[in-house]
């Protein structure tokens, strides 16, 4: 299918900056949604003021978008009412609008922390069981699970990014393993609006490693990544979180926020002996 209208949300974030600049004139139009101030619209750009939660609202903004790369929402960890109304709501909303809308495609941002209690031990791939760390990662979780409804339902192509540590570059030893550079982001996102698939999850990971997740699926896809955090270990390897739950599970010190559960319950069992 032809994309001649993409829709990007939360484009005011930094994710959204990201994806803004690398998309622009790459397709006939862009529309950019997001409640905070995204600037003046560039040559082929709309800029919409949109809160997810307002499902009219929203509806009207998916009208003629062929394609979605969904970054809105709550960024992080926050009370229930924020996470349920901004990440369950404002997604519902957003597919609901592009079911009616005849939208082609989805790009999810979802996060590694939809699978943050796992193990670091663990190497675990697209397949493994949802393990959220926070209201926040179980939103994430539900938002996966909300495109595979419509995806295998309603036939809007999903493709669930499962973003690690998106920044410039890593910023703590945990990062060596969950870096994901901007470039190497901008990449699954092309494979996302381009590639033939109905429901996917993929990793937002560049080449590290030290990685805990197997990306295979990503590269089935065609996924090369060009970064690796390697570049910067002995800047960052000493930055270390001195929490036994923060420096065992995935998910880090998400994992560790408010948790009260058996650590040693959690993790691999190793052979005796």
């Amino acid at each position: 299918m032809t994309i001649n209208r993409l829709l990007i949300t939360g484009a005011g974030g930094n994710l959204g900056q990201v994806a803004r600049q690398h998309f622009g004139g790459k397709y006939p139009h862009i529309r950019l949604s997001d409640r905070a101030d995204m600037g003046a619209a560039g040559p082929g750009e709309e800029i919409v003021q949109c809160d997810l939660t307002e499902r009219d609202t929203v509806s009207q903004m998916l009208d003629g978008v062929d394609a979605v790369i969904h970054l809105g929402g709550q960024p992080d960890e926050a009370d229930w009412d924020t996470v349920i109304n901004s990440n369950l709501i404002g997604a519902i909303n957003v597919y609901e609008g592009a079911l009616k809308a005849g939208t082609d495609r989805i790009l999810f941002a979802s996060s590694n922390h939809a699978i943050g209690m796992h193990d670091r031990a663990r190497t675990i791939d697209h397949t493994c069981e949802a393990r959220p760390d926070t209201r926040y990662g179980l939103s994430k979780a539900f938002g996966e699970d909300l495109g595979r409804l419509y995806a295998y339902k309603h036939g809007i192509r999903c493709m669930n990014l499962r973003i690690g540590s998106c920044f410039p570059k890593p910023f703590d030893a945990r990062s060596l393993s969950t870096w994901l550079s901007f470039r190497d982001f901008c990449q699954l996102l092309e494979i996302g609006l381009t590639a033939d698939y109905q429901f996917e999850i993929v990793y937002g990971v560049s080449d590290n490693p030290t990685s805990w997740w197997d990306n295979s699926n990503a590269e089935r896809l065609g996924y090369k990544p060009q970064d690796t955090a390697e570049d910067y270990r002995a800047e960052f390897a000493h930055m270390t979180f001195y929490d036994p739950v923060g420096e065992s599970l995935q998910g880090g010190m998400f994992s560790a926020k408010e948790f009260t559960g058996d650590l040693n319950s959690l993790l691999v069992k190793k052979p005796d002996g």
